[in-house]
Formats: structure tokens, sequence, C-alpha cells
């Protein structure tokens, strides 16, 4: 399949026009978790995305595919999943053929999250979760999300909408203390209350801007469950067997 990269900037909507020129396929995959110098997570978000699939119809586009994320609602707690909400029902609603990804945690070796984990590891003797860490994924490698894109969109008609879970369902807590097994950095955690995390890091993001390394937006979506009633059901049904997290991160399943 040949795929092509075309530079454009959700900051930028007129950037949006050269972009799309002679586009058959749009694989929209650019989001934000956190506020930007150009642009706030609901512009970059939700109303870049809007303005990308008019854009788009008005190109030719034959095709928009959006990632989405699990649990994304008008009325959820996160700024980012209202977000995600307002831009899949701008993408559902177009005149422009779409296919919707709508993942639960997608996560891999080295990515931003477990690096971050690691090195808090580093630096404390004990791992702060934020809340009681109860809230519940299916966390989803992204080598299976990237071929289960690859499968639909080899389909001769992809469906309207696929939820991509993994084969575990685990608490925020099991997935922090999962990743240190893996880095070989076992810690004891310890639950700080979530309104004490917001007051430290909306300070550290006041005082450091865009330096941060952590914001409460961030820290605010792992409180919230982003599960698949359906299971892992449209991840094999492309044609994908989904590994479980351990596996991927080199833990011997003993």
């Amino acid at each position: 399949m040949r795929v092509q990269i075309a530079l454009g900037d959700l900051c930028d909507p007129p950037s949006f026009r050269n972009a799309l020129r002679g586009v058959r396929t749009v694989v929209h995959l650019a989001a934000v978790i956190r506020d930007q110098p150009g642009g706030s997570i609901e512009e970059l978000n939700g109303i870049a995305t809007w303005r990308m699939v008019q854009a788009a119809e008005r190109a030719g586009v034959e095709h928009v595919v959006f990632f989405s994320a699990l649990g994304a609602s008008s009325h959820d707690r996160t700024r980012v999943l209202r977000a995600k909400a307002l831009a899949e029902r701008a993408v559902l609603a177009s005149s422009v053929r779409h296919t919707v990804f709508a993942p639960s945690l997608v996560y891999a070796p080295g990515d931003r999250f477990l690096t971050l984990l690691e090195r808090i590891a580093m630096l404390s003797p004990r791992m702060p979760i934020s809340g009681r860490g109860e809230a519940l994924y299916q966390p989803i490698w992204s080598e299976d999300v990237a071929d289960c894109v690859m499968n639909a969109l080899a389909l001769p008609n992809p469906g309207e909408r696929y939820e991509l879970a993994g084969p575990q369902l685990l608490s925020h807590q099991q997935i922090v203390e999962l990743a240190l097994r893996a880095a070989g950095r076992q810690r004891r955690t310890v639950n700080l209350p979530a309104s004490l995390v917001k007051s430290a890091l909306s300070l550290a993001e006041t005082l450091m801007k865009s330096r941060a390394p952590l914001t409460w937006d961030e820290a605010e979506l792992l409180e919230v469950s982003m599960t698949s009633r359906r299971g892992c059901a449209d991840v094999v049904g492309l044609g994908v067997s989904p590994q479980e997290m351990g596996a991927v991160l080199g833990l011997d399943p003993s």
C-alpha cells in the first residue's frame, strides 16, 4: 500500500488544502493531551478535526480514517475525551466515507508513558499513583493497532467504527506495577489524593510551562476507565491476535 506523508499543521487550517491535494485516504492520528502554544486541547483535537474533515470534503478525499478513544463522551470529566467526542461526531457526520478507531490505552516499549514511569522509579523509592489507581483499561500494543488499521484499509468495505482493546483487563495500578517489573525497577506504590496531585501538577505547569514533565490533563486521563464491552472482538475480527502487555514488554509468562 502506498503511503504519503503530507505536511500540515492543526494550528493552521489553511495548510490543510495543500496537504490534502491529490490524497485519496487520510489517516488522521494527530492529537494532543496537553495545551500547546498554538492552541488548546479543544481547539487542536476537536475543532481542528472538524475543519480538516471539511477540507477533505472540498478536496475530494475518498476516505477519512480517524483515531478517537474508548469512552470519549461530551460529558466526560476529562477535556481530552470531551474534545475527542466532538471530533468523532464531526467525522461520523461527514459525507466522506469514514472509519473511526476507538482504542483503549495504546502503548509501546519505550513510549513516553513507560519512560516517565521508569524515570520516576530511578529517582524515588516509592511510585506515586494519582487517586486509587482503580480505572480499568484494555491496553493494546501499538503494532497491533497498526495491523488493525492496515487490515481494515485492505477491506473493500471497511466498517464505520472499530473498538480496539487488548486481551487483558488491567487497572491503572496493575499497569504501573507490570511496567516497573518489566523495567527491572520494582517499587512500592503510594496512592495520592487526586486533589493533591492536581494542585502539584497545576503549579508545575504554571512554573515550567511546556517543559512540565506531566500535566493534570494527562494525569487525569489515568483516572478514567477505557474499556470495550466487546472486548477484543473487533481486533480479532480484523485478523489480529492482540498480545498481552507483559509479553510485549518482555516479561516471562511464568
